[in-house]
């Protein structure tokens, strides 16, 4: 049996804690990794060749270390018990009920998580919050952890993740920093030198950086919040753009030159999606309401509103183009990932424009290559009674009177769309809610086109 020096255990087993610890324990392989989580089916696939969620180079780091360092089981008391540092990245999902609705974090998983560790635990153990939680959360745990009647010690440190799905093996192996928090006390900032410890054996010293827990905290909000309002606030433009007939690829080329902007998240789209954005914009305007700042809350909350009025807006651009009816008429969404290089589907634009699409009576065709599965579970059974999933985009195509691409999978900027186009009814339409293709190319071939941000193609 190999000798470790320490062992760390992920309490869930999603699309963060699967690939932390993976990487972590590529990265350390004297210490002992365990993930668990309460999902069977979840933990019978990290442990299969088929695992849980889509992400380019995982399956190889997860071959590399499993059952050598890293350990995926359904026995949460025993990974407690054993652990010296426990990371929590359990789902906190917004609130559906209650104050605070649709704006708020749910932590019920995350507080009977941690009144678990309470109850198991059988030494004096770090717990580090990997989930994204609101300012002040840590305080909360550590009172419900320390509410031990066994004498035990926790500290509780705060490190989020910082992962863009499609590149989390390349973020986890390279990261633009690494943030820990803590209390500023002897004891807590010994917890953060461990966690420091871990990290240090890839990462250059320089890039960790260590704060109180609370500006960690509230810095995962904040950065998401600022990557979403800069999505939103080039999608604002590209409306103008249109309107205008200036082209908004070349506006963002042109302001993203400014050292001061910078190019990132410039880019026009149908809106953005995923586990992160919105839900962080939203748990920042409700933390700013509970303080009474309301001007502070209002001017996030417009982020998520420019963002809902995006996929509004690139549906009724179809309407409008399509002689104001899509009643009958087959219409495909090349992809419904968030984004591409995932599977994930949580708060895809997708989502919206096919249940507006439906509202319309249009023939909705779903084609992914990685996320029917996932698309499947975000529609209720009448609304999939509506929708048709076809694997191969050529013959999703087939028939249709019009394509949208939703995700900027570069399987679909390769598809031969002269092909395409020659099996559709015609007039044919092409909506590019990701400005993925050539307009010369795709109106050369025949198509009716709309490119977000340029002006009036159809």
């Amino acid at each position: 049996m190999p000798q470790f020096t320490k062992t760390v255990l992920c309490i869930g087993a999603g699309y963060v804690g699967g690939p932390t610890m993976a990487v972590m324990s590529q990265k350390c392989p004297e210490v002992k990794f365990l993930v668990v989580d309460i999902n069977p089916q979840r933990i019978a696939a990290w442990n299969s060749e088929e695992l849980p969620i889509y992400e380019p180079g995982l399956m190889e780091v997860v071959r590399e270390t499993r059952g050598r360092n890293l350990f995926f089981s359904t026995s949460v008391e025993d990974g407690i018990r054993e652990a010296d540092i426990i990371f929590v990245s359990v789902n906190t999902p917004t609130k559906t009920f209650g104050v605070g609705a649709g704006e708020a974090a749910d932590l019920q998983h995350w507080e009977k998580t941690a009144r678990q560790i309470a109850e198991v635990a059988t030494k004096d153990t770090i717990v580090v919050e990997k989930s994204t939680l609101p300012v002040r959360t840590a305080e909360a745990m550590a009172r419900i952890l320390c509410a031990n009647s066994k004498g035990l010690n926790f500290e509780v440190l705060s490190n989020p993740e910082f992962l863009a799905e499609g590149t989390a093996i390349q973020d986890l192996n390279n990261p633009d920093r690494v943030l820990i928090g803590s209390e500023q006390t002897a004891l807590g900032l010994k917890a953060c030198e461990a966690v420091v410890s871990l990290y240090a054996h890839w990462v250059p010293r320089e890039k960790i950086l260590t704060t109180n827990v609370w500006s960690s905290e509230l810095s995962k909000l904040v950065a998401n919040a600022f990557l979403a309002q800069r999505v939103s606030s080039i999608n604002s433009i590209s409306a103008l753009c249109e309107a205008t007939g200036a082209n908004v690829d070349e506006v963002a080329k042109a302001i993203g030159t400014d050292s001061r902007i910078g190019p990132k998240f410039l880019k026009a789209s149908v809106g953005f999606g995923g586990s992160c954005f919105q839900k962080d914009i939203l748990n920042l305007v409700y933390i700013a309401q509970s303080y009474g700042l309301n001007e502070v809350a209002s001017y996030w909350r417009q982020v998520v509103n420019m963002n809902d009025w995006q996929k509004d807006r690139f549906v009724k651009k179809m309407i409008r183009a399509m002689f104001n009816t899509l009643a009958g008429k087959r219409i495909v969404l090349l992809g419904f990932a968030f984004k591409a290089d995932t599977g994930d589907t949580r708060e895809s634009p997708a989502i919206r424009v096919t249940r507006l699409l439906l509202a319309e009576k249009a023939s909705v065709v779903i084609t992914d290559p990685e996320a029917i599965p996932n698309a499947k579970k975000e529609f209720t059974e009448n609304e999939l009674s509506q929708i048709e999933f076809v694997n191969d985009p050529y013959e999703a195509c087939c028939g249709a009177h019009a394509i949208a691409v939703m995700t900027e999978w570069k399987l679909y900027r390769e598809l031969d769309y002269q092909k395409i186009y020659q099996r559709m009814q015609k007039p044919a339409f092409l909506f590019d809610g990701r400005s993925i293709l050539d307009p010369a190319q795709i109106t050369e071939i025949g198509f009716y086109a709309y490119f977000i941000g340029r002006g009036e193609n159809v």
